[in-house]
């Protein structure tokens, strides 16, 4: 009986699907394997069981004691996670880790020494994270540990199982390119030596246990909440919580920010920033999938008291200068890895370095979200400077690392997260977005941030238009007793209510005007009217409303229904990440992939060019609609969030979103890079179209540089077409070129029929 803990998108759950069949193919030994993991769409625990015997298995449950048992993160040891205790005694321990015997020695827990050294567990230690870097397979060190296993295990004759492993290899990955089949099989000879049997001090039998630090501080209910329900769960033990500790959530709510507590050390290598060659421009933050890198502007007596690792710079130019100081703050432990920032740094001011040597950095991160005050006449939504000075709240989420949909979530909480309401389809968003107890979704200082709830595909669009009907009529009801004292209240409390008035249609000026109202109205408790204003307080401000979801939803099973809102021609936000895919359910083709894309259900590549859904929402006339791709321009990004906020009806954004599983030539580190080479290729077209301009059409993209058929080798689902069916590919590639030529001249005709 076997457990391995792993990390998910690490690829350990396939090495383990792989191994159980090898030995269930190749052995005359009978196999079981339960694979057991959290919704995070990467980054999470996986924890995979495999049984294998003579005899036939009947044990429909987890292995609780296993002979062997390995933990392919080393982030897991820290965190104190009980796995070693898992191994039977005489039992294998594999750690997977970048330390030495001493640095492991100095992150074990007393309990899990204790165990070792009594238990007499045959410690084994490998360096698989270096392995796998030095050969260009990244982060995924599946293939080396699964290499390893077989070699401790004995299952089978070690030159046997390495045989059946690179055959497994070429069989899994040749879709991918004969460059990562080589890989896998390097992989696979290295593993099998790789390891180091270590020897067990003898003081580990008396290991003391230490002090378990301070308390976990935060708002009240987050707190409760966390200690009550999500430190369980993200041990893995989350069975053991009794019914009653879910009773504060019978209605279905949990507290917002919970994502910030758990702090999962799960990246090899994170961003060191340089403060001297940094020319503050924040795109790095402006990209961010996870919010983990954020800049600060810190006034003199906020730097002296900052934490000594910090590092700062005077502000170079524009607001601030001569008055603040420039922080660059980041968040080791939450971190993903992806790179994004360092690779669209103008100045190559960052680095990517080792997560054991930017430890010091969490607590200059930490001190900078606490004790550093927003400096809001440095904020600015219509900047891609000023906007990353405002707080994010979306942060830590479980979305893959370099995830796009995240990124553009993430900029819009900035902006309007503190009167947001979002109605999120099923589907990566909702995973990434709302995973019970550990909401990403945050709150400000004065407990304000995004609302948001989850609706099925079919009814999602109008689920998020009952809402804002439902918050407009009573938010229109309060208005007219608001009236009421505008007209005959005495001069403070009508003028306060005039304001009000004034800004109603404003979300951001109406927000300061609705603040300025209840106090004044607190000031009156024997006024009758005043206090019915006051029990619908919450709903006086405008609210900004956003329907999100996936093009799987947008362009297919929920159509209808979107259809439907936006012919509703009420104010509402529609924002769509089209990864061109449905992403969440394993790559099956939509209405938005592309001719010659290979998905599920397109096997042979799609026939049919995708949907246009934004032509179709403009024939309304009426509608707001943007086709955005942030790495290829984030300026036309943010002003098309603005102006969809802004326009008084509703709105639609589709913004391209590349994905994991379009296998993206260097991995999800190139995500921006990709989305520019898309727009200057003529892949994907950026417009907007705003019914309240005299001229509503604007075309963003150039007209494209070639390159169409580079491109589409630059991603797996679709150069793997040529490898299967290279003559299709060749008509298929042809036919999706001169489609994507005859779409931009359709958008230069369009544009020239709008002036």
């Amino acid at each position: 009986e076997c457990k391995f803990w792993g990390l998910g998108g690490d690829g350990t759950v396939g090495a383990n699907k792989n191994s159980i069949k090898i030995i269930g193919d190749n052995t005359n030994k009978y196999v079981q394997a339960y694979f057991q993991y959290d919704s995070k769409k990467t980054g999470g625990v996986t924890i995979s069981h495999l049984r294998f015997g003579d005899h036939p298995i009947r044990s429909p449950y987890y292995i609780n004691m296993a002979d062997f048992v390995a933990c392919h993160n080393p982030s897991y040891i820290t965190k104190g996670y009980k796995m070693v205790q898992a191994v039977k005694p005489g039992g294998v321990f594999l750690v997977n880790s970048q330390w030495t015997f001493e640095e492991l020695e100095r992150h074990l827990d007393a309990e899990a020494k204790r165990y070792i050294a009594k238990n007499r567990i045959r410690l084994v230690m490998i360096n698989a994270i270096d392995l796998a870097q030095s050969i260009g397979m990244g982060k995924r060190t599946n293939t080396i540990l699964q290499s390893a296993f077989f070699s401790l295990a004995k299952v089978m004759p070690e030159a046997e199982a390495i045989g059946h492993m690179k055959d497994a290899a070429t069989s899994s990955y040749l879709k991918k390119g004969q460059d990562v089949v080589d890989m896998n099989h390097k992989a696979i000879d290295l593993g099998a030596t790789a390891y180091e049997i270590v020897a067990i001090p003898e003081s580990w039998a008396t290991a003391e246990d230490k002090d378990r630090g301070k308390p976990v501080g935060g708002r009240p209910a987050t707190v409760k909440m966390v200690e009550d329900i999500l430190f369980p769960v993200a041990r893995m033990d989350g069975d053991s919580l009794p019914v009653s500790a879910f009773v504060p959530h019978a209605d279905g709510t949990f507290e917002l920010g919970a994502a910030a507590y758990e702090k999962r050390g799960v990246a090899v290598n994170v961003p060191e920033w340089n403060e001297n060659t940094c020319i503050q421009c924040n795109r790095c933050a402006y990209v961010c999938p996870h919010a983990t890198i954020r800049p600060f502007a810190l006034s003199g007596q906020e730097l002296a008291a900052a934490p000594e690792a910090t590092k700062s710079a005077p502000i170079k130019a524009g607001k601030g200068k001569g008055e603040y100081t420039y922080a660059m703050a980041i968040s080791p432990l939450d971190c993903m890895g992806c790179g994004i920032c360092v690779n669209i740094c103008p100045t190559n001011s960052l680095t990517m370095m080792s997560l054991e040597s930017q430890g010091a950095q969490q607590a200059v991160f930490n001190y900078m979200v606490s004790e550093v005050a927003e400096k809001k006449e440095l904020q600015d939504n219509k900047t891609v400077k000023g906007s990353q000075f405002k707080q994010p709240m979306l942060e830590f989420s479980g979305s893959c690392a370099g995830c796009a949909e995240t990124s553009y979530a993430r900029l819009i909480t900035q902006i309007y997260g503190d009167h947001m309401i979002i109605s999120n389809a099923t589907g990566c968003s909702s995973i990434w977005g709302g995973p019970a107890a550990t909401s990403p979704y945050t709150v400000n200082k004065e407990g304000k941030g995004p609302a948001w709830v989850n609706s099925l595909f079919e009814d999602n669009a109008e689920h998020g238009l009952g809402i804002y009907l439902g918050q407009k009529k009573l938010r229109d009801d309060l208005a007219e007793k608001v009236k009421i004292l505008a007209e005959g209240a005495d001069a403070e409390t009508a003028e306060a209510a005039r304001a009000y008035l004034d800004t109603y249609c404003d979300g951001g000026a109406n927000q300061a005007a609705a603040s300025r109202l209840i106090e004044t109205l607190e000031k009156n408790p024997s006024c009758d009217i005043c206090r019915e204003i006051l029990s619908g307080k919450d709903y006086l401000n405008k609210k900004s409303v956003w329907i999100m979801g996936g093009d799987g939803w947008a362009f297919d099973i929920g159509y209808g229904g979107l259809d439907h809102v936006l012919a509703s021609g009420e104010d509402v936000n529609v924002f769509v990440f089209n990864t061109e895919v449905y992403s969440n359910t394993g790559g099956q083709a939509s209405k938005a992939s592309n001719i010659g894309q290979v998905a599920q259900f397109a096997a042979a590549g799609k026939e049919i060019k995708s949907k246009s859904l934004a032509e179709l929402a403009m024939t309304y006339g009426y509608v707001y609609v943007a086709q955005v791709a942030m790495g290829a321009n984030l300026e036309q990004t943010l002003k098309a969030i603005n102006e969809a906020e802004a326009y008084p009806g509703p709105s639609l954004i589709i913004a391209y979103s590349p994905c994991e599983m379009h296998s993206i030539k260097g991995g999800m580190v190139n995500c921006q890079v990709e989305m520019k080479k898309a727009v200057e290729c003529g892949y994907w077209n950026l417009f907007r179209f705003n019914p309240a301009l005299e001229s509503p059409f604007t075309l963003d993209s150039k007209e494209p540089v070639g390159g169409y058929q580079d491109f589409l080798m630059n991603e797996a689902r679709y150069s793997r077409l040529t490898m299967e069916f290279p003559e299709r590919a060749e008509t298929l590639f042809t036919a999706a070129e001169e489609n994507a030529k005859a779409r931009y001249d359709h958008l230069v005709k369009l544009k020239k029929l709008y002036e």
